[in-house]
């Protein structure tokens, strides 16, 4: 592998790049704006978004951009750095919907009609795009921190706000922290791999798994060989138990949750929407690189590091959803919500099964829409009264049966009722894990899954059984944001009842990749 640019390069990275060219066109248009007209920046960057959608996907339909090589090193590019292949196409096109549905649903915000809040969602989303596509543990490192810097400040964007500024505060120490020692992980990894290599270690995922999913068992090996493979299995433990760190931070997974609700109740809610989706997906897809490609060894039940984290992920749904249930505020109920939902995508992949990595992307495809949705609401109810309350939602069909609608869908989804796409989404994932044998991990799920009708249902009471003292308070809907919360909708249905295209698609991305995973 070399870095001579070729045009497959150019083709591979197409997305990205057009990301940089939309970053510089809203700039240019902001500055050419009056100041009253700066809201057409937000439907520029929904525009953008939607223009790179179809650039993505056409290169796949037309281009063949990304292959699907049977060969690991034809899907290689940029010296290793970079892995153009089906996985990434997935969450490329996850990550520029929820930028697209962030930007309409964020347009007719009065604080958030600047300049710099649509550069900084632009910047995070190339970052988690290069995230999905990382091949190496250096461009996983410089991706993850593009994405995360942008974050945090994004997070603390309302900086007259003392909640938005505690925020982005908050997110930014518990997220250096969880990233320093995640940092430290790589470094073992690293140097675990020098000895083989003549003291220079290797970065590359794949060169690295290649090396210890092929260690002899300790049965296998006496003397001076044994007490070598101990250390080095003990060094990967290691790595592993401190990586996963990383990982768990950005999926919120407990116990690496505890900033979750502090962040998403002091954040801007469209930001909030978009991190509670596009980084959450960018961590499962990083996380599906690493643990898939035997870095740490070969996935089994006697592996101390699958057991940690199949234990990590029946805690993560079954505290997100206990601890939704006593929130009496929305947006710290969907914060909840969000760490049960992570627990529910995460037993999908630690089947290690390419059904369960379908059936994972699948559900993370289908939680930008729900998720992004139920956001949108919050929004237009939370202007209205400047509270974020969960009486502020009592009543609300009497005042704009549109909101109530979507947001009925949404927490049905959320829930996993017919005929929307969470139903589907929850099938799949509990089906791959019953097919993979872990029968008691898929009865946990579905346990969990009646825990959480409890609240998701409790919202849609309140919202058209209850009176609100403030039925005669309208409730403003702009055009763009009843335009995103549409497309959210209508698109959580047609993925419940015709969700064979998409799911098939997540199949074919997660065959692929297992079929290429060891090169």
């Amino acid at each position: 592998m070399n870095f001579e640019p070729t045009s497959t390069w150019f083709l591979a990275l197409a997305p990205e790049i057009a990301l940089i060219v939309l970053l510089v066109a809203v700039q240019i248009y902001s500055r050419v704006l009056p100041a009253d007209r700066q809201r057409s920046v937000g439907i520029m960057t929904a525009w953008g978004a939607l223009a790179i959608l179809l650039l993505t996907v056409g290169l796949w339909l037309f281009a063949g951009v990304p292959g699907e090589s049977a060969d690991l090193q034809e899907t290689l590019i940029w010296g290793g750095m970079i892995r153009s292949d089906m996985i990434t196409l997935v969450f490329r096109v996850m990550f520029l919907f929820a930028l697209m549905m962030t930007a309409l649903i964020s347009a007719d915000v009065p604080r958030l009609q600047s300049i710099e809040y649509y550069a900084l969602l632009i910047i995070a989303t190339m970052g988690f795009s290069l995230m999905a596509a990382s091949a190496d543990l250096i461009m996983l490192y410089i991706a993850l921190e593009m994405a995360s810097i942008s974050s945090y400040i994004l997070a603390g964007f309302l900086k007259n706000e003392d909640r938005s500024t505690e925020a982005g505060m908050k997110y930014f120490v518990y997220g250096a922290f969880a990233t320093g020692i995640m940092l430290y992980g790589m470094s073992l990894l690293y140097g675990a791999t020098a000895p083989f290599f003549n003291g220079v270690g290797q970065t590359n995922i794949y060169a690295i798994g290649s090396l210890f999913s092929t260690m002899p068992p300790l049965d296998a090996v006496q003397g001076a060989e044994l007490a070598f493979v101990q250390n080095i299995n003990g060094v990967l433990l290691l790595a592993a138990v401190t990586i996963v760190v990383g990982f768990g931070f950005k999926i919120s997974a407990v116990p690496y949750h505890f900033w979750t609700p502090d962040v998403y109740e002091g954040s801007p809610t469209p930001f909030t929407a978009f991190v509670s989706t596009a980084s959450k997906a960018a961590a499962f897809a990083i996380f599906l690189r690493v643990f898939t490609a035997g870095v740490f060894g070969t996935p089994a039940e006697n592996n101390t590091w699958w057991v940690m984290l199949v234990v990590m992920c029946i805690i993560t749904m079954t505290l997100g959803n206990f601890a939704a249930i006593f929130q009496g505020n929305i947006k710290r109920m969907l914060a909840y919500s969000s760490v049960a939902q992570a627990g529910y995508a995460l037993i999908g992949l630690v089947t290690f099964t390419a059904d369960g990595a379908g059936a994972t992307m699948f559900y993370l495809l289908m939680y930008v829409f729900t998720n992004i949705a139920a956001f949108g609401v919050i929004i237009a109810v939370t202007s209205a009264s400047e509270s974020e309350n969960m009486e502020e939602l009592y009543g609300l069909n009497k005042r704009s049966p549109y909101l109530a609608l979507v947001m009925m869908i949404a927490l049905l989804s959320l829930g996993g009722i017919p005929p929307t796409a969470g139903f589907v989404g929850k099938f799949f994932i509990f089906q791959a894990t019953v097919n993979a044998g872990y029968w008691g991990l898929a009865l946990v799920g579905i346990l969990n899954a009646f825990v959480a009708l409890y609240y998701y249902l409790n919202v849609i009471k309140y919202m058209y059984l209850y009176d609100s003292d403030r039925e005669e308070v309208p409730i403003p809907v702009s055009r763009s944001m009843s335009v995103g919360l549409a497309l959210s909708t209508l698109t959580v249905i047609l993925l419940g009842v015709f969700a064979s295209p998409a799911y098939e698609w997540t199949l074919e991305a997660a065959g692929a990749f297992y079929t290429l995973v060891g090169g």
